[in-house]
């Protein structure tokens, strides 16, 4: 045990089952939980929509939401969960000292008028000077400012207050494994007390759906569980609308203003794998030995995407380890992409904290036996990047 030991104390949770960690807690942890899903709106393929949100009850001022796209809204919201759940989202001094890490994407396209300057492609040659005529004449003046992957951490800190030091990480899975082990690293370190991490995610635009189907990652027909699409038609993801953020302290930190602890957030460990290469399976056996396993008592929350290169391959080593239970939570929330392993980590102290494993999300997950002590929490990213964090109880 130690001063500098990374402890969970704050968790903010957005998905298609609904807002709020205990409201998580209460549906995953039911037998039973349906998935929320929308077949209709973007077939043939599927996705879990956001639920209904009232923006203004995270984020106050009217003119700071319109300025936002949904994704930007999303995640400053969920940044406020997560700040209310470890009491300090009115406490000026704490969030003027707080550093922050953020998982992000590009933002969302203007998909109208990237429809009409392909449509005008087809009638004229100079390419050069259409685009210059439509980016001057169709797109509003702040739509490129908007699109910024680092604004996401502008609005928190504008609407949360939370201004300390700020960085942004991009690259899908890659970003929230990123954001979760440099988060850690600076309060082990003593280079922080406190942080604010984690990534949002909006599905429901056509472009975000392009960059998944571009390569043939999408599932297409009926929806089913994550682990029975490796014999889908098609690819095997179905996305997700969602954030989740986190508050990371150090425990003298969080001992001291008397906060509760969810739990530690042990050995983090990430890793590229070229998947075309045969480079995962050794790459992910690696990563378990790194994140420092107890022999008995953990359950393993897997942020597989259902990709099936990744997801078998994932699925063949915990396997081949022996009577490991996994729990698939895309399951239930579709893949968040940036925001898919903060969700998973937020899982991971949300069982430990209760002392008691999740269900099956599906017939093909093992059950579990015994008394849960850690959650071992695992993103296979779907193309390339992969990351594992041990949550535990505390001492």
């Amino acid at each position: 045990m130690s001063a500098r030991d990374v402890v969970i104390t704050g968790i903010g949770l957005v998905s298609s089952l609904g807002e709020g960690a205990d409201a998580h807690w209460l549906k995953l942890s039911a037998s039973g939980t349906k998935p929320v899903v929308d077949s209709e709106r973007f077939a043939p393929y599927t996705i879990h929509p956001l639920p209904e949100i009232d923006w203004s009850l995270q984020i106050a001022k009217r003119g700071d939401q319109r300025q936002m796209e949904t994704w930007q809204r999303l995640g400053t919201y969920v940044a406020g969960l997560a700040l209310a759940d470890a009491g300090i989202r009115d406490n000026e001094d704490l969030c003027a000292t707080m550093d922050m890490v953020v998982a992000a994407g590009g933002g969302e396209r203007d998909v109208a008028v990237d429809s009409d300057i392909l449509a005008a492609s087809e009638q004229r040659d100079d390419f050069d000077v259409l685009l210059n005529e439509k980016l001057t004449t169709e797109l509003r003046p702040t739509l490129f400012l908007a699109q910024l992957s680092n604004l996401l951490a502008g609005n928190i800190s504008i609407v949360h207050k939370v201004t300390g030091s700020s960085r942004t990480f991009m690259g899908e899975e890659g970003a929230g494994v990123s954001a979760i082990e440099t988060a850690a690293a600076r309060i082990r370190s003593g280079q922080s007390t406190h942080m604010l991490v984690g990534g949002a995610f909006q599905t429901e635009h056509p472009d975000m759906l392009l960059g998944y189907e571009l390569a043939g990652y999408l599932h297409r027909g009926d929806w089913k569980p994550v682990w029975q699409r490796q014999d889908a038609e098609g690819g095997g993801i179905v996305s997700g609308s969602g954030g989740a953020f986190l508050v990371l302290e150090s425990r003298e930190h969080a001992e001291k203003r008397g906060q509760r602890i969810y739990a530690t957030l042990g050995p983090v460990a990430s890793g590229r794998a070229r998947r075309d290469k045969d480079e995962l399976a050794p790459a992910i056996a690696k990563l378990l030995d790194a994140t420092d396993l107890p022999a008995e008592g953990f359950l393993t929350i897997s942020g597989a995407s259902g990709a099936h290169k990744a997801t078998a391959t994932e699925k063949a080593a915990f396997d081949a380890k022996g009577d490991i239970a996994l729990r698939a939570f895309s399951t239930l929330t579709g893949h968040l992409k940036e925001a898919q392993f903060p969700f998973a980590v937020a899982l991971a102290a949300l069982a430990v904290s209760n002392r008691a494993s999740y269900p099956a999300f599906e017939a093909d997950e093992k059950p579990f036996e015994g008394q849960l002590k850690s959650v071992l929490a695992t993103t296979i990213g779907y193309h390339h990047f992969e990351g594992m964090a041990l949550v535990s109880a505390l001492d």
